[in-house]
Parts: C-alpha cells; structure tokens; sequence
C-alpha cells in the first residue's frame, strides 16, 4: 500500500554572474547579475522540482536534467516544472501545498512573489493559496550575505488522488 501523503524537501543554490538575466519563480527580475547555470539557473523551482522528486523517491534534478545534457542548455524551468507536474500526476498524487524560502541579500523581492505564486500555481494546476514563496537576507552573512549568490528551500505536501 502506498502513502496517502508524501513530503519532500528541496534545495538549491546558484552562484551570480554578469551578462545573466534574474530569473526566480520563473519570473524575471530586474537586477544587474543573473544566476549562472546549465538551464536558466532559477533557484526556486529547482528547488521545488527537487521537492517533488524527494517527496515520489525519483532521485533529483541532475538525474532527470542531467547538466552534461545539452538538450537542457539554457532550458526554462518552467518547463523542467512542467514535466514533474505530469510525474505527480502519472504517480497519481495531487499537491496539497508548497511552502519556500529565497535567500537573497539583493534585490528585494517582495512586488515580484505574488507573480511567482501565480507561475508556479498555474504550472502545477493548483491554486493560488497553495503556494508560499518568502524571501530573506542573510544579513550579510555566509555567500548570500556577500551577495555573491542565492539559494531556495521548499517543501511540498503530495496528496494520493482519491478515485
């Protein structure tokens, strides 16, 4: 018999880099760096992409978008986010929430979040008040402090569809 609920914890981190667009929630952010990276590099949905795949026991991101792979060459994570909505679906689960964090020392995110919970929302077919994304400093503390890069947590509730 399989669980009725599975949670699953991911994390991701990303260092900046010039001439790179800011891309978080799948949403762009206006900044002068970006965040360097095989695909477009977004913290916060690798982050919950890797979640998912805690939460079904299907390894992490680098196993199913392996960065040696030049078909995810700069991919859109909206798109890797995309394919894991269809592996919820196919394990026959639905997602109950989405709770993340960004850190990030800069820019401030708090006009962006909203759109990011729309994107995500929309990618998984959930609704709006299923997702939390927040965003802290780290006061100036460790590689985020030094704004040097960024990095997300999130933990996802899957729920086994009742038939």
């Amino acid at each position: 018999m399989s669980a009725q609920i599975k949670i699953g914890f991911g994390y991701d981190v990303h260092a900046f880099a010039e001439n790179r667009k800011l891309i978080l929630g799948g949403v762009e952010i206006p900044y002068k760096k970006g965040l360097i990276g095989h695909s477009d590099a977004d913290v916060l949905l690798h982050a919950i992409c890797d979640a998912v795949f805690g939460a079904l026991a299907l390894g992490d991101l680098g196993k199913h978008f392996p960065n040696t792979d030049p078909e995810y060459k700069d991919a859109d994570s909206k798109q890797l986010l995309n394919h894991i909505y269809y592996l919820i679906k196919d394990a026959r689960y639905e997602v109950g929430n989405i709770d993340s964090t960004i850190l990030l020392q800069e820019p401030k995110l708090a006009p962006f979040i909203p759109r990011m919970c729309e994107t995500i929302a929309n990618i998984l077919n959930i609704r709006i008040d299923q997702v939390s994304v927040k965003a802290t400093t780290t006061e100036g503390l460790g590689f985020v402090g030094r704004a040097e890069g960024c990095a997300a947590y999130a933990v996802i509730l899957l729920i086994k569809k009742e038939y």
